[in-house]
């Protein structure tokens, strides 16, 4: 065995030996216990950078089930999900699925809706910028051309189904970290998360609306989305679709070409 094949071997090693949280027998023979004893370091610290993302990007999660149910959870899910991003940033997209899986983890199954509202505003903060759609904009545009149209929703807007409605709790809590509140209720509705400018918005819409905002995100035209209200039952969809295009507008949904 070469040097290089001797150190990719222990590079390996000292991999999977943070990866487990236990370093591995022998791995620092002949290295001193000095050492091997700092490498508890790096087994530390590793886990630790982890938990401290987690809390970061779900920091209303957090508030709800408290600092050790979340360590256990956090721990648990490190265990399951070791970090394959790049930057840490986004370590933690799949936590509300593993979350949903993990009834020791789960008192109460509106949690796995507040994950995943935590990780809808963080992902809608951290989308790219694009400038806003404004009614003048619109002005110039010849009625022959309206069919053909399509409309941009913005980078950052997130349509998230929720099975409760768990959007008064999540506000509390993130507003105040002692907040208490009464238990969510079942609703299955969906709810949009979006950043106009520097803060996060979120409202919850009704399906047909959503629909059709997630048909625009498709490159759906004017026209399509006409006919996509239209199969809805809606008896004037032209009419429904310029109510929805100028309240978009109004609050930021659109972006300009």
């Amino acid at each position: 065995m070469t040097a290089t094949d001797v150190l990719a071997e222990l590079q390996q090693r000292c991999q999977q030996a943070i990866l487990d949280g236990d370093p591995l027998p022998g791995l620092f023979v002949g290295e001193g216990a000095g050492i091997a004893g700092g490498f508890d370091i790096y087994l530390n610290a590793y886990r630790a950078r982890l938990t401290a993302a987690l809390r970061d990007n779900y920091p209303v999660l957090l508030r709800a089930i408290g600092d050790d149910a979340f360590a256990a959870l956090a721990g648990a899910y490190i265990n399951s999900h070791p970090s394959s991003f790049r930057s840490i940033r986004w370590f933690g997209d799949s936590l509300a699925g593993f979350l949903a899986a993990s009834p020791e983890h789960l008192p109460h199954p509106s949690l796995v809706d507040l994950a995943r509202m935590d990780w809808a505003t963080r992902s809608a903060f951290d989308a790219a910028d694009a400038e806003l759609l404004a009614a003048a904009d619109l002005a110039t545009l010849q009625p022959e051309d309206w069919a053909r149209r399509c409309f941009r929703t913005l980078p950052s807007l997130r349509v998230l189904p929720l099975g409760w409605q768990i959007e008064p709790i999540w506000k509390a809590l993130d507003a105040d970290p002692l907040a208490s509140s009464d238990e969510p209720q079942y609703l299955q509705h969906v709810l949009l998360v979006w950043r106009p400018r520097l803060e996060c918005r979120w409202r919850s819409a009704a399906p047909l609306e959503a629909g059709v905002l997630e048909a625009l995100s498709q490159g759906a035209s004017f026209a399509e989305c006409c006919t996509l209200i239209a199969d809805s039952g809606d008896a004037e969809p032209a009419r429904t679709a310029a109510g929805f295009l100028q309240n978009w507008i109004a609050e930021g949904l659109l972006a300009r070409d």
